[in-house]
């Protein structure tokens, strides 16, 4: 899976420790899921999107090769 948390992180000027507390996850998760080494859970990218007042298909994307 793609994402854009990196992106979305930078324009809304917050630190990888400022999103992991407003998440409640480790800054480490916030460092796996911008990395694409990490999948987060529904609900997890539902307050991503939450936080940067998107909708979750703004944030993630599959790829071609994960519905094949």
């Amino acid at each position: 899976m793609e994402n854009r948390v990196l992106e979305y992180r930078q324009k809304f000027s917050y630190s990888q420790d400022k999103l992991a507390e407003k998440l409640g996850v480790s800054r480490q998760t916030v460092i796996s899921i911008e990395k694409g080494k990490y999948n987060p859970s529904l609900p997890l990218a539902m307050i991503l999107a939450e936080i940067f007042e998107t909708n979750v298909e703004s944030i993630f994307s599959l790829e071609k090769e994960d519905y094949k």
